[in-house]
């Protein structure tokens, strides 16, 4: 990771200032990103902000800020996007400071102002050097999620394209995935909905996809495949719940997209889960009844009390193996499983070691 230190004055720094709300907030003749469109806007609190202020006006140092340089030669802000932004907004009048606007300062406090230097990192390595650096100055002020600070790492066509589609506010993925009922949970200007996708289409692995396509065109493959996700969603589970909302549909759509699904039979399936006590996490029974892998489920645990029964009842000793164990040793198990019909309660709780618990046929 290659960082070199830059002192420039306030007046380039903020040299055509735009704020363009969800569009981003861009300086620097244009060159410089503080804010990329669609991420959340951080504002500092006004005593927060006044302070930058005040800071500048008394020559006093202000805490380093980190840019990053793109490939294009333009910048990205790393850090010091809100002290950017102070400063920005007060030099173009968007707020005052001791009922006075930088307008109604005399010549020589302005010039004071616009000719101190903020001391500046550009920083330039490969994407992996980035992303940790990015992470590691991550630390102070408003924390960025993992997808905020991807996006500051892989800038260009395709991530503008994705972000149009997934990270504004009513974009058409946050349409689509709530016509009819919420899919996705989150919110797309948390970049959430973009992560989502882009987890789906590449099993986990966003970095990996999101270099790969840091250059292309557009976003479309991304976009065509969370289309036809949240339709086969739709196709194979005929009535929404709201627990739907917390599937992470993309690896079901991947499994079994191919294979024939009989809709209302889920339904009724899905029905008598739903009412099913034993079951504690509802929105675990979408995966559960593709996969019939119970972990999905969160089944009632026994209690202590019920343990504490078993393991008295059986004098100690593992059903299976018949050897002694001391409690903390042994686990509690279904006598007849809960996919036959066995219920959490304490006759149907049989205490055994913990070896012969994980290798029971069933589990």
């Amino acid at each position: 990771m290659k960082i070199d230190l830059h002192k420039i004055p306030i007046r380039k720094v903020i040299a055509d200032y735009k704020d363009s709300a969800e569009e981003g907030v861009t300086a620097y003749d244009g060159k410089l990103n503080i804010r990329p469109k669609y991420q959340r806007e951080f504002v500092y609190k006004e005593k927060q902000r006044n302070a930058v202020i005040e800071t500048i006006k008394n020559s006093f140092p202000l805490n380093v800020m980190y840019w990053m340089i793109r490939e294009d030669g333009g910048y990205e802000m790393l850090d010091g996007q809100q002290r950017t932004i102070s400063i920005g907004q007060y030099v173009y009048n968007d707020f005052s400071l001791n009922n006075c606007f930088f307008h109604n300062l005399t010549k020589e406090e302005q010039d004071k102002i616009l000719d101190y230097e903020l001391m500046i990192y550009f920083c330039e390595g490969t994407d992996k050097e980035r992303l940790d650096w990015f992470r590691i100055i991550n630390i102070a002020g408003v924390k960025l999620t993992d997808q905020e600070i991807r996006n500051a790492v892989y800038t260009g066509p395709w991530l503008s394209d994705a972000k149009l589609k997934f990270s504004k506010s009513n974009c058409a993925a946050y349409l689509l995935a709530n016509d009819g009922g919420q899919l996705v949970s989150g919110s797309p200007i948390r970049q959430e909905y973009l992560e989502t996708a882009l987890s789906w289409i590449n099993n986990g692995k966003i970095e990996d996809y999101m270099a790969k396509h840091q250059h292309s065109q557009n976003a479309e493959e991304l976009w065509q495949y969370f289309q036809d996700v949240i339709e086969w969603v739709r196709k194979t589970f005929i009535n929404y719940r709201r627990e739907m909302s917390g599937v992470q549909w993309g690896g079901l759509h991947n499994e079994f997209k191919k294979k024939r699904l009989n809709s209302n039979k889920l339904e009724t399936e899905i029905k008598e889960l739903m009412l099913d006590d034993e079951v504690t996490k509802k929105s675990g029974i979408y995966p559960y009844i593709l996969t019939r892998n119970e972990k999905f489920l969160n089944i009632r645990a026994f209690t202590d009390k019920q343990k504490r029964e078993a393991y008295e009842r059986q004098k100690g000793k593992c059903v299976k193996c018949k050897k002694r164990f001391e409690i903390e040793g042994m686990e509690a198990d279904h006598i007849k499983p809960w996919h036959e019909g066995g219920k959490t309660v304490a006759e149907n709780c049989q205490m055994l070691c913990k070896q012969d618990n994980r290798t029971k046929s069933g589990k």
